[in-house]
């Protein structure tokens, strides 16, 4: 008798195991990467599938690009939010004039990472994460410096441009070199101060600092404190760089899954322009504000969170 308590309690066991994997399985597992902007990103995705019955694992902040692709592929993680441009990179196709549109960009790795992968890419935010060159606004409002083409004539007539930049956006030719050759400007050796590490928060703050003459920096195009600084992005007219758009990507069976995550995230990506999320990063990275806090209250003023 007592083998056959044993033997039904295990049985009775192995099904609440059983069904508290499958519970834990049906959950949609949320990550980014770790900087600011993903993590905010991310968190929006999460609040959002949570608030509206979708159960969710939290996976924020989870690892760089390398560690967080892996594990989407791998079907570790179930969404995330990623950039268009870096489709170049994953499908090795980096010298496609595709990438710098946003539109065919986002076509482009759309369409391989549904056929590769099983991918899906949502709606993109009408923002752009990528290089960008941008001046103090005392240099940039009396020259009338608004775009890349009002910059390289005003370096080309001597104008005093001292640029704060990484060792990578001053020697891989897809960055600086490649706004030179676009737009016909060449900054001199002593126009150009190459910062150990050169994240964009050291660049920023040595033009607004006026670190040693520098009035130029290297940032990345949603950059919080770019506002907060009161520095002036060049346009890029002449499309000279990636574009860097953020999307969801999600794992076609999990879409198949909750179809109603396409109709949920939409909206919400839809109306991160590129001023839009370099005011809620500047929330975060500039007066220290907790990403969760600043993701439920934008969500809350837009109507996608009650």
């Amino acid at each position: 008798m007592r083998r056959v308590v044993r033997a039904v309690a295990a049985l009775a066991l192995g099904a609440l195991l059983t069904a508290g994997s499958a519970a834990a399985a049906d959950k949609v597992r949320v990550g980014s990467k770790l900087d600011a902007e993903s993590g905010l990103l991310g968190t929006m995705i999460l609040q959002v599938l949570e608030a509206n019955g979708i159960p969710v694992e939290n996976k924020i902040q989870l690892g760089p690009t390398r560690i967080v692709r892996g594990a989407l592929l791998a079907g570790e993680i179930d969404v995330y939010p990623e950039y268009t441009g870096n489709g170049a990179f994953f499908f090795n196709i980096d010298s496609d004039p595709a990438w710098k549109n946003a539109a065919a960009g986002y076509e482009t790795v759309k369409q391989l990472d549904r056929d590769k992968n099983n991918i899906v890419w949502l709606t993109p935010a009408p923002a752009n994460n990528t290089w960008a060159i941008a001046l103090r606004r005392d240099v940039a409002a009396p020259n009338n410096l608004a775009t890349m083409e009002d910059f390289s004539r005003w370096v080309g007539a001597g104008g005093t441009a001292k640029l704060a930049a990484s060792a990578e956006f001053v020697e891989s030719p897809a960055a600086l070199p490649s706004f030179q050759k676009s737009y016909g400007f060449t900054l001199k050796p002593d126009q150009i101060l190459v910062l150990a590490g050169g994240d964009t928060a050291a660049t920023i703050r040595a033009a607004a600092e006026g670190t040693s003459g520098v009035n130029t920096a290297m940032v990345y195009g949603t950059d919080g404190a770019i506002a907060a600084l009161d520095l002036v992005v060049m346009k890029d007219t002449k499309s000279a760089q990636m574009v860097y758009a953020p999307a969801p990507t999600i794992r076609d069976g999990v879409l198949d899954a909750h179809p109603k995550i396409r109709d949920l995230l939409d909206p919400v990506f839809k109306s991160l322009d590129t001023e839009t999320l370099r005011g809620l990063n500047a929330k975060i990275s500039v007066e220290g504000q907790d990403p969760r806090t600043v993701a439920t209250t934008y969500l809350k003023s837009k109507g996608f969170l009650n």
